[in-house]
């Protein structure tokens, strides 16, 4: 379950003046998505037009849209130049369906963020000054003039009565209570009526911000309030949801009563949504599923699984039955008989954070990923490239995020996950922990110091430690984990290992012929005799981010980092920063192709794909993919990449 961010930066937002706005087709020119299918899913909204028009909005910038109410997805626009703001809210006016808006807040920095808005149906994107740069996470239009909007930052309420061209700030700067906006509602008939949810309690003008007034009769005090909404038949009813459950009023915020019939546990309920037709039928998505009420409110009845986190529900306005729900990790669920079931509804919404890339030695053709963040819809996938459907092979695996993926000698798959390592054998139907460690192992040592007798390692240390790489050697498998480095001479069966000259938390792991390179996030340690001891490499310069090593057949080293990418001819003695052609910061990954003999390296700031045939002296410009990358592979000639959050893309 996500918990809301309370932690706020004081540190001056970045200025971001307009949001450039990439199609499907150019952000994937000679590329196509490839899945898996499905992640995490934010906002929806419907055009009024014709409801079967959906747009999408995520955790990362990226929206999707649909033409056949939900079925199909493809992707629509990236607003801002990263890959960090969520879009929480998209609203469509009725009178002017071209014109759309949303808001976004800005994961990195708490206090940043935007609204940004389209009078092209898409095809363009401005961010609007006034509110240029405030982290929004409440927006609203009123429903009798839709040039009145209003919105929620962690600032206070700001207005708009010119469709978006200008901004006022209507809750007084003074009011320190009157912040941290995280739901607002506009009465349907009276747009200087306006509520507005805090991250504790609710306010209310009836005066478009000359007065407020605290509106926390009848609920707990501690109460976060996430939504509201007003009745559009009859402004004095009104819903609001909070941490400590959903109340209702029938006074216009006067008084409310604390709904019953909601359990407990499901109190964090982040979005309340009314059926267009029948009012008194309202659903409440929760952090345990999908709530509705049939009678105002009187009784409620869970209609999805608890495991299900709910972000916002999309009621069609035509046929009440047809329910889409924006969830995290599960993405889009459909449903056509009012939410008595469910079904996955994301072809095409790619929105996945794969980590690694495998190709199959067992089937030629075929590749496996890990994906991050997916809980029970994650774990490791297979495909075969010429376009058969993904297949999950996450038996056994607990829900667990996968951060390497291997392959042994006899076809069984190796996965390093956020806790443990597991196996699948070859034609196996789950995965098997292989966690064991030997206790009473020397740690290695830097070379010429003394080994030390170590204490016996801790019951489970492997068992509950992020593997973050793995390395299968002919005669020794390695893994870079969160606790120190480990070594199984046994194809896993038992591991040895601890900190490595002190240094324990690993990320990357190689080796070739006896030379062995494990990387921290700052340092390159390493072993010219197999792990048997170490010495700490002397880099060009001080490190912050090492994103991987690699060691060539040639026993060459090569660094990737946030600083840019390094070299070693000579185990690890010396480096020289490589710059023939390649960027100079931010690199993801260097890997060995072995099918073409070459280095392939991508670029998090970058969709280029670089190539070089002389051991990283010299780089060439490849294919730009239109995305950020973080791994390659060459599979049966095509270059298949993994990339932050839009899952697998291949090369057409």
């Amino acid at each position: 379950m996500d918990k809301k961010i309370e932690i706020l930066f004081r540190n001056s937002c970045l200025l971001v003046l307009l949001a450039l706005v990439l199609s499907s087709s150019l952000w994937a020119d000679g590329w196509l998505l490839l899945g898996p299918d499905g992640g995490d899913a934010r906002s929806m909204a419907y055009d009024p037009r014709n409801p079967d028009h959906v747009y999408l909005g995520t955790s990362t910038g990226s929206m999707f849209v649909s033409s056949d109410g939900g079925r199909n997805w493809s992707r629509f626009a990236h607003l801002g130049p990263g890959d960090n703001l969520v879009l929480d809210h998209i609203v469509i006016d009725p009178k002017s369906p071209d014109t759309i808006f949303v808001s976004a807040w800005s994961v990195q920095d708490q206090r940043s963020g935007n609204i940004f808005r389209s009078r092209d149906g898409g095809k363009t994107w401005a961010s609007l000054p006034g509110i240029h740069a405030s982290s929004v996470r409440a927006l609203a239009m009123s429903a009798s003039d839709s040039h009145i909007l209003a919105a929620g930052t962690l600032d206070g309420v700001f207005r708009s009565k010119d469709g978006g061209d200008s901004w006022e700030r209507i809750s007084p700067a003074s009011q320190a209570e009157i912040r941290n906006i995280e739901s607002i509602a506009i009465d349907p008939k009276d747009p200087n009526v306006i509520y507005a949810g805090t991250w504790h309690l609710a306010w209310k003008t009836s005066d478009g911000g000359v007065t407020w007034n605290h509106i926390n009769k009848g609920m707990i005090d501690d109460s976060d309030v996430f939504s509201i909404i007003v009745d559009p038949t009859n402004p004095s009813v009104l819903y609001a949801s909070a941490c400590s459950g959903i109340y209702k009023s029938n006074l216009a915020g006067e008084l409310f009563q604390k709904i019953q019939g909601i359990p407990f546990s499901a109190r964090r309920t982040r979005i309340l949504k009314q059926d267009p037709v029948d009012t008194n039928v309202v659903y409440a998505g929760t952090t345990q599923g999908l709530w509705k009420t049939v009678d105002a409110g009187k009784n409620w009845k869970q209609m999805s699984n608890s495991e299900i986190v709910v972000n916002d529900v999309l009621v069609d306005p035509r046929n009440s039955a047809h329910l889409l729900l924006a969830t995290d990790r599960g993405g889009v669920m459909a449903s056509s008989d009012g939410g008595s079931s469910f079904s996955s509804s994301n072809h095409g919404y790619t929105h996945r954070q794969v980590t690694t890339i495998l190709a199959d030695k067992n089937a030629p053709g075929t590749i496996l990923v890990g994906v991050a963040n997916d809980r029970e819809w994650g774990g490791v996938f297979s495909i075969r490239v010429d376009g058969q459907q993904w297949q999950q092979k996450s038996t056994g695996l607990g829900g667990r995020d996968v951060f390497a993926l291997k392959q042994a000698a006899n076809g069984a798959l190796i996965a390093g996950t956020n806790r443990g390592i597991f196996i699948l054998d070859r034609n196996g139907s789950a995965w098997r922990s292989i966690n064991n460690v030997r206790g009473e192992d020397p740690p290695p040592s830097a070379k010429g110091t003394k080994k030390k007798s170590p204490a016996p390692a801790a019951a489970g240390v492997l068992r509950e430690a992020k593997v973050n790489d793995i390395e299968v050697a002919p005669d020794r498998w390695l893994a870079a984990t969160s606790v120190g480095l480990f070594v199984s001479t046994d194809e896993g069966k038992i591991w040895m290992g601890r900190p490595v000259v002190e240094r324990k938390e690993f990320v990357s792991v190689q080796s070739q012929k006896g030379l062995v390179a494990a990387a921290t996030r700052t340092e390159i340690l390493v072993s010219e005799d197999g792990g048997g001891s170490w010495q700490v490499a002397t880099l060009p310069q001080k490190l912050a981010s090492i994103r991987g090593v690699t060691v060539t057949p040639q026993t060459e080293i090569l660094v990737v980092s946030r600083e840019g990418a390094f070299r070693s001819s000579d185990a690890g003695k010396t480096f020289a920063r490589m710059v023939n052609g390649l960027p100079n910061e931010d690199l993801s990954s260097i890997s060995y192709d072995e099918s073409g003999e070459a280095l392939l390296a991508t670029s998090l700031s970058s969709g280029v794909i670089f190539r070089s045939d002389d051991g990283g002296r010299t780089w060439q410009h490849g294919l730009d993919s239109g995305y950020p990358l973080r791994r390659i592979k060459e599979v049966q000639g095509r270059m298949v990449a993994a990339t932050p959050f839009d899952g697998v893309i291949i090369q057409q």
